[in-house]
């Protein structure tokens, strides 16, 4: 098994603690052959609004120099990726494309937080505990997997967070999820933060997911150093994905 996570954060996020470095040193003592940063994406928000839960845009190329120093340092020890943690904002996406490619990430994973811009609306981790808050999550998600720039989507139950009781309308928003991630390709996450967050993983979103023949992927989802070193959590996730019988991918390839 390639042993690899994908979503890891750092301390610009202003809710994650820990050096960049610590990461990387915790997971090559966890014995994973891969890291991936990809901490919260900054926008250039036109209203001018700073957002506490992301790097602001002038930190963008210190994360990027940072992650690129760890790379070079660790060389032969473990594999270092570049990578941010993206929501579908559609208006400022071609400015996302763009920065990907001047600055050489390496790869991007749709975070869907809000269904708009987010200084239209309060962060509380979580879409919202009505019916039209998981629409409108089931909407942004569509147009987000549309669109073909991200590598996998992050924490696609998450919407169980606020949302209690999977009744029907949580079952429609699976169902057209997981059909429209399988019509193109995309691997959903297996996200652990859930574990000490609440409500995902979802046993009914995966069995859907299964059903529909989607791929998954484990995302430590790490907002401190020792995430990475909990075995636990990480057996646990193994095991519930072997009785679900999900097609479970290891590793990412970058172009």
């Amino acid at each position: 098994m390639w042993k690899a996570n994908y979503h890891t954060h750092t301390t610009r996020c202003k809710h994650a603690r820990d050096s960049d470095e610590d990461y990387v040193i915790k997971a090559i003592q966890a014995g994973f052959k891969e890291i991936g940063f990809a901490d919260h994406c900054p926008w250039p928000f036109e209203d001018g609004y700073v957002s506490p839960m992301r790097m602001d845009v002038v930190q963008l190329e210190d994360y990027v120099s940072s992650v690129k120093s760890l790379q070079e340092k660790y060389q032969g020890q473990i594999d270092v990726k570049l990578g941010l943690e993206c929501e579908y904002f559609e208006t400022m996406i071609p400015w996302l494309v763009a920065e990907k490619e001047r600055l050489s990430i390496d790869y991007l994973i749709f975070g869907n937080h809000f269904p708009e811009i987010e200084s239209n609306h309060y962060y509380d981790h979580t879409p919202g505990d009505s019916v039209k808050a998981i629409k409108d999550y089931l909407r942004v998600s569509l147009q987000g997997i549309e669109s073909e720039i991200f590598a996998y989507m992050a924490h696609p139950d998450v919407f169980m967070r606020g949302y209690k009781t999977f009744d029907s309308h949580c079952e429609e928003v699976a169902y057209r999820l997981c059909e429209k991630a399988k019509e193109y390709q995309l691997p959903l996450e297996y996200n652990l933060a859930g574990y000490t967050n609440g409500g995902y993983p979802h046993p009914e979103f995966w069995k859907i997911a299964k059903e529909v023949g989607c791929s998954c992927i484990i995302g430590i989802d790490a907002h401190e150093s020792a995430a990475l070193t909990n075995t636990e959590i990480y057996e646990r996730a193994l095991l519930e994905i072997d009785a679900l019988g999900l097609t479970r991918i290891d590793r990412l390839f970058f172009a």
